[in-house]
């Protein structure tokens, strides 16, 4: 009689090797399979897979992951954990798309702003401190998949930002495209080869400030999208415009944690933020609000 002599899992599928050293595989439970499925899936946002992925990874029919994608997209529908998408066809499969939605955002962007009136984050200049914030995943991870589902509309080649505070945003909000990240510097680096430099006006110091990016980081055509962390006068992501006209690509949205009220004007166009800035009043009370996006 055949005994159990170890029991292995490998990349879901459950392998049970005998006494005899042969190896059969074993039947999984739908539970198993959908938990295999949705890692798959949450760990590659946007990515289209064929059935026969699942299939051969899970040793299951057809049929059968399709009933398992089924339960599974229900479920992301109920608890609002995103969307699961099947595409049919012979080019088809199943993907995933983070997503959130109004109230999700909507109670993300508040509770922001709860933690960001207390007055010891007002810095000189009128600054607000943020870094602790945008700077822990359990921040960065909500605000990257809210800024994917509010500029999602295209879904870009690429998310850029300013060196350095805006860096978590946009990494988060790449991460949940499934697409690449570049950092534009304020200085070139010899070890990044040819570059592109352009100059660009501060919106609130009006001041001259250069931006520079190498040569191979963007693709003539692509699209991008620009996160910040922060938003005065708008000079910053202007300049960004400026410099994808440089490399022939197209700047299709442009996404930003904090705007002040003050300036009324930007020189930016077509952005969207979650949170404005009003200063402080009277009473030393911070004056920070969600954003007419949200």
């Amino acid at each position: 009689m055949e005994t159990r002599g170890a029991q292995q899992v490998r990349e879901g599928r459950e392998v049970l090797v005998s006494r005899d050293g042969r190896q059969r595989r074993a039947r999984l439970r739908r539970g198993e399979r959908m938990v295999v499925i949705a890692h798959r899936l949450l760990t590659h946002p946007y990515q289209l897979f064929p059935l026969s992925t699942f299939m051969e990874l899970l040793g299951a029919a057809k049929s059968t992951i399709s009933e398992d994608l089924g339960f599974l997209r229900q479920a992301f529908d109920r608890f609002h954990l995103g969307k699961v998408e099947t595409l049919a066809g012979a080019a088809g499969g199943v993907r995933y798309l983070p997503h959130m939605t109004r109230d999700q955002i909507r109670t993300l962007v508040e509770d922001l702003c709860r933690r960001l009136r207390d007055p010891a984050r007002v810095l000189p200049g009128g600054f607000l401190q943020t870094t602790d914030l945008i700077s822990t995943p359990q921040s960065a991870v909500p605000i990257g998949e809210a800024f994917a589902t509010l500029l999602g509309d295209v879904r870009p080649d690429v998310v850029l930002t300013m060196e350095v505070k805006g860096i978590p945003l946009a990494l988060e909000t790449a991460r949940a495209f499934n697409v690449p990240m570049v950092t534009i510097r304020r200085g070139g680096r010899v070890t990044e080869g040819p570059s592109v430099t352009v100059n660009y006006v501060s919106g609130s110091s009006r001041l001259v400030g250069q931006m520079t990016l190498p040569l191979r980081a963007i693709q003539p055509g692509a699209k991008a999208i620009f996160i910040d962390d922060f938003l005065r006068g708008g000079g910053t992501a202007r300049g960004v415009v400026d410099l994808m006209k440089e490399f022939r690509a197209e700047l299709i949205g442009i996404g930003v944690l904090i705007e002040t009220g003050v300036p009324k004007e930007k020189m930016a166009e077509r952005y969207l933020s979650l949170i404005v800035y009003e200063g402080t009043n009277e009473h030393g009370e911070v004056l920070v609000y969600p954003s007419r996006f949200v």
